[in-house]
């Protein structure tokens, strides 16, 4: 792994190491970090703006708080790979979002460094709290809780219930505000323009430096810094007149903005800072991409995790295959969608912050009034739905598989009980990849085919998908339609086919046999497929059904099935535990059927991350599993038949 480790860099295992260093040689560091954050990334890919842009914060906050005593929680943690290098895991990087290898996230049970495990946004501030109250209770007075969190991830609900809880509270937090103007795609809603105006107010930039000068006082101070402390409070307050309100009305002490690339000045500010007692906020604002030019010029949203890329360059690397490739499902959606909404003008387009990652852009461009982001807030997303679809739209919410479990409550309580006309669409249904277990669709058919008037689907490829969304916004359906689709590319290079109406609950056969029956859902049925091709070889005759809907089930085809086959596989790209085959053997207990079921899927177990190929054959239900799991079932049988066909 070629990645350059500078003379400062190479002698930092631990943050106790940084602390030895003098604030004079801080720039350095950053310096140094940048670069072998690039150097990585560059030749492994990852995420990447989000980590250089808060490279100088990084290294402020381990060079001024005592971790891991002090407590450090990263929002999300896409942005946390200059925490990671500098909490000693610099030498395993190279491993990072690899199979076996570092996770992409901060990881409890990876380093100690890591406080709390994330992958999803918004946690930070309610579990530094948790932190900051166990630490009161333990009489820990000396420890400080940081929390880091993005101005896209304060657009949610849970940011805001932290915020709420902690004003009443006199715990030991500092939140900070780190303020990029972006999350994955550009933010949106009220709270953007708000950090606008406090970033952009003359009244409050005129007494910034006379506020922090007179922080800087602190030690010369002693016992008094609690009352320095307030006096700041109230300089804040009358100067800022009502930029502040939202935070002070919170009972948050407010500060900053400041640069978050000044790491000298950041170091200073934190030091101030840990004198103060109570829940205070510092905004600072960022830059993502910083410090690497064609990150800064480019598109953020390219840059947030661009593969790889030439760092010379920043030419970013992109393998164009010979022969025309299947396209991603996402994109299919987001074709699929217009060309629905040009035919049906009650359709509207729905997402929480994802219009790109789930290609509901497609859809802003052509008809931006009719598709619409509402920032990181999942429960709103559904919820806002439903008020669509009281009105007569018909709203398609696409929320990724493991972000819709953020809005459970609201999927039962408020479309599914009022049988509303929502549609939705899971994107990253099953085995994510390198992203790992936070970004898994592990448990979305368990988790929705429990609740009453739902239809839960998955297509077997993007033809499917494309009729089970002009199925679903068809006026004689009017119920909640749920369609999970996975990551990455379908198996159609001609998916384009005329839309038909796909009758609710059917499956289909995809080929018939005697031996064995395969029952799949979804695109993981391509493994079915072609290990039924691997399966002839071998003198084995195995059936293959796509059952296309876990709720309603195909009775008259499961019916066929345990009236013929003793033997039967269930495969699916989710958790066995209550899932298609869980569905499955419910009704043959009901029906009073009797059989040999093998169900294959996702263990009841943390998956952790790695290519979804390499998922696939750890889990044990790719092609090469259903083979084996085949020839196990069938037994002296197959080898009867392999015998007679030599």
């Amino acid at each position: 792994m070629d990645a350059t480790t500078g003379e400062l860099l190479q002698k930092i295992n631990i943050p106790d190491d940084l602390r030895k260093l003098e604030d004079i040689q801080l720039t350095q560091v950053c310096d140094e970090l940048r670069d072998f954050i690039v150097d990585v990334v560059s030749q492994k890919g990852g995420h990447f703006g989000a980590s250089l842009g808060v490279v100088e914060l990084t290294v402020a906050l381990h060079y001024v708080f005592n971790t891991p005593h002090d407590q450090l929680v990263w929002d999300v943690g896409h942005q946390a790979y200059g925490h990671k290098i500098l909490t000693g895991r610099r030498e395993v990087f190279h491993t990072n979002r690899m199979y076996k290898g570092l996770s992409g996230f901060p990881k409890r049970k990876e380093s100690e460094y890591d406080t709390m495990g994330v992958g999803h946004s918004s946690t930070s501030i309610s579990a530094a709290l948790g932190m900051a109250v166990a630490s009161q209770y333990k009489g820990e007075k000396d420890k400080q809780h940081i929390a880091v969190i993005g101005d896209g991830s304060m657009t949610a609900g849970l940011a805001f219930e932290g915020l709420n809880h902690a004003g009443v509270t006199d715990a030991n937090l500092l939140v900070i505000l780190n303020d990029n103007c972006m999350s994955i795609d550009p933010n949106v809603g009220a709270l953007r323009d708000y950090l606008t105006d406090i970033t952009t107010s003359h009244t409050y930039n005129k007494v910034k430096d006379e506020v922090w000068n007179l922080l800087g006082k602190f030690s010369k101070f002693g016992s008094s810094a609690q009352e320095i402390a307030s006096k700041v409070e109230g300089a804040v307050k009358s100067s800022l007149l009502q930029q502040s309100n939202l935070f002070e009305s919170l009972n948050f002490r407010y500060f900053g903005p400041v640069d978050g690339h000044d790491v000298n000045h950041l170091s200073k500010v934190l030091r101030d800072l840990k004198d103060i007692p109570g829940p205070k906020i510092l905004h600072v604002l960022t830059k993502k991409g910083k410090g690497y030019r064609p990150a800064e010029d480019g598109s953020p949203t390219q840059w947030h995790a661009p593969g790889l890329f030439n760092k010379e360059t920043g030419e970013i690397i992109k393998v164009v295959p010979k022969n025309p490739q299947p396209p991603k499902y996402q994109d299919v959606f987001g074709h699929t969608i217009v060309e629905l909404a040009e035919k049906n003008k009650k359709i509207m387009g729905v997402t929480p912050a994802m219009p790109s990652g789930c290609s509901l852009n497609i859809m802003m461009n052509a008809m931006p009034d009719r598709a619409i982001d509402v920032g990181i807030a999942e429960q709103h997303a559904v919820t806002f739905s439903a008020g669509l679809a009281t009105q007569g739209l018909i709203p398609f919410c696409n929320i990724y598989s493991s972000f819709m479990q953020r809005a459970y409550d609201q999927v039962i309580h408020d479309v599914a009980m009022q049988n509303l006309h929502v549609v939705f669409c899971l994107d990253r249904g099953g085995i994510a990849g390198a992203d790992g277990p936070t970004h898994h669709g592990a448990y979305d058919l368990a988790y929705m085919r429990c609740i009453p008037n739902l239809v839960v689907s998955a297509p077997l490829n993007e033809s499917e998908l494309r009729n089970l969304m002009y199925t679903a916004q068809h006026k004689d359906n009017g119920a909640p339609f749920v369609i999970r689709y996975p990551r990455g590319q379908g198996v159609m290079t001609e998916w384009k086919t005329p839309m038909k109406k796909v009758k609710i609950g059917k499956g289909q056969k995809i080929r018939t046999g005697s031996d064995i029956a395969i029952l799949t859902i979804g695109h993981i049925g391509k493994y079915a497929i072609k290990a039924c091709e691997q399966l002839d070889a071998k003198g084995i005759n195995a059936a293959h059904y796509d059952l296309r809907f876990v709720k309603p089930l195909d009775e008259v085809l499961l019916h066929e099935v345990f009236g013929k086959f003793d033997k039967i596989i269930t495969v699916e790209d989710g958790c066995i535990v209550g899932g298609a085959g869980s569905a499955v053997l419910e009704f043959m207990a009901m029906h009073g059927y009797s059989a040999q079921v093998k169900m294959l899927g996702m263990p009841d177990s943390i998956v952790e991350h790695g290519s979804q190929e390499e998922l696939y054959r750890e889990c044990e239900y790719d092609d090469i599993a259903i083979v084996e799991h085949t020839q196990k079932m069938i037994g002296k049988k197959a080898n009867a038949s392999a015998k007679a066909s030599a």
